[in-house]
């Protein structure tokens, strides 16, 4: 499987990279923890090769992707061309899909139910390739949104290790746009630790610093990176 951290990113960067390198190992300090100890995701959804490559020749070696199809037509000539690179599919994923994103994907961030984990268990086993797994946590219990209510999060994570056979190695969440992030990043940092789950896929270009501050390992920043969609 590829490796999970990025390579040291450098300030002749560009700019966006760069700048967001130079905030993450600034949150870091301020929280007292190793650079070392988060991965820095860039989130390359709807940018197409040509605007992934100076990212990827620049330094960075973990990307994220929201949609199974749009990075399987446009990740393997680059993975092929670029040996090294992790692929997180950060995006909710269709039972339909998991064939392709267990063989495209070194992480998948959107477990969130049980056809997910039956279909994820399936291939998984018939691959015999075992993305990293991340339970998908709906905070703010919005109904628009995926994910799994905190109250059912603890039974949750028991089924996807006892009846599926799941391992998971960490939680993800969005909190609200409408609320401080801070109590989101709170929340999903103490059901992960009483399940035992050291892994956060926690932050995004507007709030990564705090949720380093919380102990994200994961932070998913696009538009800071990439410029605007």
């Amino acid at each position: 499987m590829a490796p999970q951290n990025p390579q040291p990113i450098t300030a002749h960067l560009p700019n966006g990279l760069a700048a967001v390198e130079h905030e993450v190992a600034r949150a870091c300090e301020d929280a007292r923890r190793e650079r070392s100890s988060v991965t820095l995701i860039a989130v390359s959804k709807t940018f197409d090769a040509d605007a992934i490559t100076p990212v990827i020749e620049a330094g960075a070696r973990v990307f994220g992707e929201n949609r199974v199809q749009e990075a399987k037509a446009k990740w393997p000539g680059l993975l092929s061309a670029y040996p090294g690179i992790a692929l997180h599919l950060i995006g909710p994923l269709q039972s339909n899909k998991a064939r392709e994103a267990v063989a495209l994907f070194d992480a998948i961030h959107s477990v969130d139910r049980p056809s997910i984990c039956e279909a994820l268990a399936k291939e998984i086993d018939s691959q015999k390739r075992r993305p990293e797994l991340f339970v998908q946590l709906n905070t703010g219990e919005e109904p628009q949104k995926a994910g799994v209510a905190p109250g059912d999060a603890d039974a949750f994570i028991a089924a996807c290790r006892e009846k599926y056979g799941l391992s998971i190695s960490g939680l993800m969440c969005i909190p609200p746009v409408n609320e401080a992030p801070a109590p989101h990043f709170a929340l999903t940092a103490k059901i992960a630790a009483r399940n035992g789950l050291t892994k956060l896929s926690m932050g995004m270009s507007a709030d990564f610093a705090i949720a380093i501050q919380f102990g994200a390992t994961h932070v998913r920043i696009g538009s800071a990176i990439f410029g605007t969609r």
